[in-house]
């Protein structure tokens, strides 16, 4: 081999070399822009007015309601409901219940009419004899100082433990009081259970949250951490059947958006279950035909929510929503690494998923505020 060819042969290695290295990337650093040239109509304000039945805020004065405002008024957002009334359940229940008089008075006396705010509960001393009468007590007199529904975070079924240590289930019966007090006040109970179902998978190529389990490894969880997928839906479930006369919203769609089908068999088994589409829009976006006919034949049971509170997120579910857009990009690629559809709903599905279901199901929302 001459001199020539040796210089060829090194030149070519490091050539090799350099172009494997720049061929070496993680799954979450790939991420091209798509070359696809299709119309666009991208959507910064709803089409009409609408409720966000699923946020949470904190800290509120008149200068956290006036940014809040300004913002809602040019997402046209009409009422935002904020399901942390008691602020996420930190002290005792004196504190709690001044917490959300409080929050109620900074709202009614600064932005009258678009906010509304849930109660929660305070699980503190849970498998006492007194609990549920406290509890009971509670519910109606945050009621009537103006809270319009009762929220239950994920925490019950997954770290809420009685006084000995136990987890306390979903369905368990000192509960069963509080969701029938619920139906007697003609509030709605929006309630979260559980986590996506693949939180319990084993995290491997198969998982489709590998990305959201390997970025949040907090999330990860196993069949006794602290129950199953399974067993703590089925306890969800029983709650619904057992109290027929109390109006449920299912946060996240249950986690069945995935499954449309099992989504459907739901709310024809609870009559008394209405969906919040908060956290699940990339499940519609990837299934627009399907998901269309969904909300079509289902269009009085569904309620619009975001979730976590950010401004610019919302275009991402007015553009799946109102448009017929094709294959554009959703906002966090940790929970959805597809693009896009638009589901094209017509004005009438529109406006009830928007405000007409949650003026249905929501005591004394100022209607003032929507068209009609």
């Amino acid at each position: 081999m001459n001199i020539f060819t040796k210089l060829l042969l090194v030149s070519a290695l490091v050539l090799f070399g350099f172009t494997a290295h720049a061929q070496e990337m993680s799954f979450e650093e790939y991420n091209p822009p798509s070359t696809l040239k299709v119309p666009e109509h991208p959507v910064q304000r709803a089409k009409f007015p609408f409720v966000d039945i699923h946020s949470h805020q904190g800290g509120i004065n008149e200068e956290r309601i006036d940014q809040l405002v300004a913002e809602m008024d040019e997402l046209n957002m009409g009422v935002l409901v904020n399901l942390s009334g008691r602020g996420f359940g930190r002290g005792n229940s004196n504190s709690q219940q001044e917490y959300i008089k409080d929050m109620i008075k900074e709202f009614n006396t600064h932005a009258p009419g678009r906010f509304m705010v849930f109660t929660n509960l305070n699980f503190a001393g849970f498998g006492d004899k007194e609990w549920t009468r406290i509890a009971v007590k509670e519910l109606e007199e945050d009621v009537a100082a103006g809270a319009s529904g009762l929220k239950i975070y994920k925490s019950l079924g997954l770290n809420v433990n009685d006084v000995d240590g136990n987890r306390v289930p979903v369905n368990h019966p000192d509960l069963d009081a509080v969701w029938a007090k619920a139906g007697e006040l003609g509030i709605p109970v929006i309630i979260h259970s559980a986590d996506p179902a693949q939180f319990w998978q084993p995290m491997d190529a198969n998982n489709e949250r590998w990305l959201e389990l390997k970025t949040h490894p907090n999330r990860q969880r196993g069949a006794d951490n602290p129950a199953p997928f399974e067993q703590i839906m089925a306890e969800q479930h029983d709650v619904f059947a057992k109290h027929p006369e109390t109006t449920f919203i299912n946060a996240h769609m249950g986690w069945m958006a995935n499954d449309l089908d099992e989504a459907s068999e739901h709310l024809e088994k609870y009559p008394n279950v209405n969906f919040g589409i908060g956290a699940v829009i990339a499940e519609f976006g990837r299934q627009p035909r399907r998901a269309k006919e969904f909300f079509e034949k289902y269009q009085d049971r569904v309620l619009f929510g975001k979730d976590a509170y950010n401004k610019e997120e919302y275009y991402t579910y007015f553009r799946v929503l109102e448009t017929e857009d094709e294959y554009f990009p959703y906002y966090k690629k940790y929970h959805a690494f597809w693009a896009m559809y638009g589901l094209g709903l017509s004005d009438e599905i529109l406006k009830k998923l928007y405000y007409k279901n949650a003026l249905r199901i929501v005591p004394g929302m100022d209607k003032s505020v929507f068209p009609d």
